[in-house]
């Protein structure tokens, strides 16, 4: 007997379906101050102390904007279908509005050029996280004005590069933007202000839509455009239901996933999340939800873990345990035991991502998603031979392709999936101390080295099948 997301034997995907692999450009051009790039809200970020661990900033990062043609030549030798990557805000547009950055505008060009070369379908992320400077000392995403920088920005973009590119994703995990760069302060730009958080929530998603507008206006007919959000089931234990822990599950659930995917599909926020991180008048003005609402081509997904509730004491926490983030009484949150965990402390559960997928199909009837990122970070080191043998890594994604094989067999809607990442890099808050890559690079000599999960991943691909794990 199986258990929804485990494998056994072979697994095939459809035939056309997308393989690809993720990258942000924060984390991996580097060159920033080439060639006109202005500073980012990372940029000032990485330098106030305390805020990335030792110091490390995306200054030189894996010098992606020097190499990115022997970045393309190591996805073609895994036979990926496609690239995942964002544009950089200020160096398109160094201050958020006005003049055009033209040689940050080429490199784009280049890069898709080159993708083209080696028959690789460009995904282009327009916002992933590094907001020019000018419109953070402008209020940032707390002011309505940044949406409609953002619909600017995208027009423009889509302008240089919309005759290379079919697929574009507007933003990536507004939610983690809002949390952890405008609730608590752990990203760029470092701020704690719940008011501007949910100012902010409204006004990523309306630059969503406004964005989605734009692209429509310039783009060539079969465009395809979408969202990216991360994505956690709910859980509570099987032998522990209640109605406390019921509403507690509907009202994480809400505050986590709901926020952001309500208005998207539904054109409404969560009824059962907190009144302090629902948006109102006059942030959300007349029209917005219609806007913001606009039909879209896919949704990506990002999965990494579920979110598990119990019955506890949020005031006297045993081992395992955190307050519940919807604040109920009686209610946290807990790690099972039984779970392997990342090198992030990030829960390792396929199954979630099974669940999801099949969820969202039935929400979103005939909607296309995207695992727009999947994979973990892990103790890598180059062994003596000069190999890196990331067997966590490996067995990480084979449970969760055997995941999202046996969710499409279920009945999913999924049409592609891209690993995160390519490349180790810098890793936000962690600086350069944790490694997402399939692809190993010593930041020293930025030199590139595939992992045995690079190896792992390319054999998928090319069968367009996921074989049994070997013993």
């Amino acid at each position: 007997m199986t258990t929804p997301g485990s494998d056994s034997g072979a697994l095939s995907f459809p035939p056309g379906f997308i393989w690809g692999a993720a990258t942000a450009a924060y984390q991996i051009e580097g060159a920033a101050n080439a060639d006109g790039r202005g500073p980012s809200i990372w940029d000032t970020f990485c330098r106030l102390p305390g805020r990335v661990r030792r110091g490390d900033t995306g200054d030189v990062a894996c010098d992606a904007y020097h190499r990115y043609r022997e970045d393309v030549a190591l996805m073609s030798a895994l036979g990926l279908g496609a690239y995942r990557f964002s544009v950089s805000w200020p160096r398109v547009q160094p201050g958020g509005s006005g003049p055009v950055n033209q040689k940050g505008l080429d490199y784009y060009r280049a890069l898709v050029d080159e993708l083209a070369e080696h028959g690789i379908d460009p995904v282009v992320t327009l916002y992933h996280w590094d907001l020019p400077q000018e419109l953070q000392d402008s209020g940032g995403w707390a002011a309505r004005s940044t949406a409609q920088r953002f619909a600017e920005y995208a027009r423009l973009v889509a302008d240089a590069l919309g005759a290379g590119v079919r697929r574009w994703i507007t933003l990536n995990e507004p939610q983690v933007v809002v949390d952890h760069g405008y609730r608590s302060g752990e990203h760029a730009p470092g701020l704690r202000d719940d008011a501007g958080a949910t100012a902010a929530s409204h006004h990523l998603l309306l630059g969503h839509g406004l964005a989605t507008q734009a692209l429509r206006s310039v783009l060539p007919a079969g465009a395809e455009i979408g969202i990216t959000l991360d994505m956690h089931p709910v859980r509570v234990p099987a032998d522990a239901q209640s109605d406390s822990l019921e509403r507690a599950r509907v009202a994480t659930h809400a505050e986590l996933n709901g926020i952001y995917l309500g208005p998207v599909l539904y054109g409404r926020y969560p009824e059962h999340a907190r009144p302090v991180l629902l948006p109102q008048p006059p942030v959300v003005a007349a029209g917005d939800m219609a806007t913001i609402s606009q039909p879209i081509e896919f949704l990506g997904v990002n999965y990494y873990s579920p979110v598990y509730l119990r019955s506890g004491d949020p005031d006297d926490l045993r081992r395992h345990e955190e307050p519940a983030r919807c604040e109920l009484p009686g209610v946290v949150e807990y790690r099972p035991t039984g779970l392997k965990r990342t090198a992030m402390g990030w829960l390792v559960d396929a199954a979630g991502l099974y669940e999801l997928l099949l969820q969202l199909s039935a929400d979103a009837p005939g909607l296309a998603l995207y695992v727009t990122e999947n994979g973990c970070a892990a103790e890598d080191y180059i062994d003596p031979s000069g190999a890196i043998n990331d067997v966590e890594r490996v067995t990480y994604l084979h449970e969760h392709l055997a995941a999202a094989a046996r969710a499409i067999k279920d009945g999913a809607n999924l049409a592609g999936y891209f690993v995160w990442s390519l490349l180790d890099n810098f890793e936000w808050a962690w600086g350069y101390q944790r490694r997402f890559g399939i692809i190993f690079v010593d930041y020293e000599t930025q030199r590139r080295i595939p992992k045995s999960s690079a190896t792992f991943y390319g054999q998928v691909v090319r069968a367009n099948a996921l074989p049994p794990l070997p013993s």
